[in-house]
């Protein structure tokens, strides 16, 4: 589904720098930021800054178009106003100024909804549970003294202190969309994710509090609003009460779909005013573009995604629902590897995780089951052979404990597998098999140095998608549920909700697309999984 990539950024940023031995290194920021120096041979997407930063893979990062003069006095200020304008959420009113605003429908003082909304829920005392329009969330808490702190997220060489505020999500006291004039849509796109229910579920359950009775699901995610022989399923709560008890979607999932065009002209013929999206980073992309059309078309429509990745790969949220769940499960697969390996002679256990692009995954994984020896994963290279390679510490391993247990996420070590030119429906890259490869390498090594050993895979990815959330991720799905129907009745579309600092928050989806979030090498959480792995570097 072409259309629905995300889009080309071809902004350039030129910041001038006063240090010219820090590193530059955007991460999980929307803006520039500074690092502290390491060897490019350790992480060769480290770029090293002159006089000035001028990148052109600003454009692949999405970064913005603003330059920023730090010799300016007011520099500081001029980079809160441009945060501030690009964080700013689209409004109903930004098309329609004159669109009517009515007391919110959404009270928890009276239960049961008028028949005539307009009087919204009628209650003896005013209710303080609405969200004032005003109410910021800081998305940064940290204020970091020097480049050189572990994880450092600097603006400058002084690592001043910039406050980088995004809007609070939930209920509003002034909602823009009757509940009697609303069809509401649902669609759930990409793979399986534990939660998804859970967030329909939530979904359908507030927007009848809200007092909405026409509400839909679209099947098999935007194929659904093309193939004729896919239609829409009735929601209530009747219908989802009991469907967070199990894994999957209600919906179904699939990749890929028709155009924007298509899809909005689908949503025009069946009267959706309200689109609920669940999906990643390419679900995101093309929410964001239905968004766009619809504005264009002046249709008012308000459009909400709701981030759905197993790998936990959007930016700026802690965690995205789902990830806690496949954390939970890899444990077990983790748990049966370092049983076989412990039992074996000469044992060793490789688990495969999820992680395309981030290791976030393998990482949590290994750190809380304690029994991973070797954790490897996309933004960390390594080298399999040679005297500082996997393998030689593997033999240290199988020589001084007996035993040896191997975690890696999907997306590693690619650079060591022959390059494939083919793409799943979504424009992904098919990755190659590293897991396996591994495995293979490994087997072949101790022949070579003629020590036994007995090596055991396993790759419990499906397992893990197909489970049903834990209860960590059954209070993050109804909250995330709950908060995309108050973002769309408040009149925002283009939007997606997501835990920022515990907060829960609104943010314009082109600012968490703009790449994946992935795990920095020089975070203390990859230090504090290496603390429990005690692995070398393998460069």
């Amino acid at each position: 589904m072409d259309t629905l990539s995300p889009p080309i950024i071809t902004s350039t940023v030129s910041i001038p720098f006063s240090n010219s031995s820090v590193l530059v290194r955007p991460h999980g920021l929307s803006s520039l930021i500074l690092r502290k120096p390491r060897s490019p041979a350790a992480n060769p997407s480290l770029i090293s800054s002159r006089s000035s930063f001028t990148r052109a893979s600003a454009v692949e990062h999405g970064k913005s178009s603003v330059s920023i003069d730090l010799s300016d006095p007011n520099w500081k200020r001029k980079y809160e106003r441009e945060f501030e304008e690009r964080f700013s959420i689209p409004h109903i009113t930004d098309v329609f100024p004159d669109a009517e605003a009515i007391r919110s429908t959404f009270c928890l003082k009276m239960r049961s909804p008028t028949e005539e909304f307009v009087g919204g829920y009628p209650s003896d005392e005013e209710w303080h549970g609405y969200i004032n329009n005003n109410d910021r969330v800081l998305l940064k808490v940290i204020r970091y003294s020097s480049p050189t702190s572990a994880g450092a997220e600097c603006i400058d060489s002084d690592c001043s202190w910039v406050e980088q505020w995004i809007h609070r999500a939930g209920p509003r006291e002034k909602i823009y969309f009757r509940p009697e004039q609303v069809k509401a849509a649902i669609i759930t796109c990409g793979g399986l994710c534990p939660g998804l229910n859970d967030v329909i579920r939530h979904i359908v359950i507030t927007l009848e509090i809200y007092g909405v009775k026409n509400i839909v699901g679209i099947p098999f995610g935007y194929k659904g609003f093309s193939d004729k022989d896919l239609t829409e399923m009735p929601l209530s709560r009747k219908v989802v009460q009991n469907i967070h008890l199990s894994g999957g979607s209600l919906l179904g999932v699939s990749r890929g779909g028709p155009s924007v065009s298509e899809i909005v002209d689908s949503m025009e013929e069946r009267g959706i005013n309200m689109l609920f999206v669940l999906g990643g980073n390419g679900t995101h992309a093309g929410a964001n573009a239905i968004h766009n059309e619809c504005r264009k078309r002046k249709m008012k429509v308000a459009v909400v995604g709701v981030p759905k990745t197993i790998d936990n790969d959007i930016l700026h949220m802690d965690k995205t629902f789902g990830f806690d769940t496949a954390v939970e499960e890899a444990q077990r697969a983790i748990n049966s590897a370092y049983i076989e390996a412990h039992s074996a002679y000469h044992g060793i256990g490789i688990v495969k995780l999820m992680g395309r692009n981030s290791g976030f995954i393998a990482m949590q994984a290994s750190l809380a089951s304690g029994q991973v020896d070797i954790c490897l994963i996309p933004e960390v290279p390594f080298n399999i052979h040679g005297p500082n390679g996997v393998l030689k510490h593997l033999k240290y391993l199988i020589e001084t404990k007996g035993s040896a247990v191997i975690c890696v996420a999907e997306g590693a070590g690619q650079n060591l597998l022959e390059k494939t030119n083919a793409k799943d429906a979504s424009g992904n890259t098919i990755l190659g098999d590293f897991g396996v490869h591994i495995q293979q390498e490994t087997k072949k090594y101790f022949k070579e140095v003629s020590m036994p050993v007995d090596v055991k895979y396993i790759d419990p990815t499906y397992m893990i998608r197909a489970v049903r959330a834990n209860a960590s991720d059954g209070i993050l799905c109804t909250v995330l549920g709950q908060n995309a129907v108050h973002g769309a009745f408040a009149g925002y579309s283009g939007i997606t909700v997501g835990i920022i600092n515990t907060h829960y928050a609104y943010l314009p989806i082109p600012e968490v697309i703009a790449y994946p979030k992935s795990v920095d090498p020089n975070s203390r959480m990859w230090h504090r999984c290496l603390t429990s792995t005690g692995q070398p570097d393998f460069i």
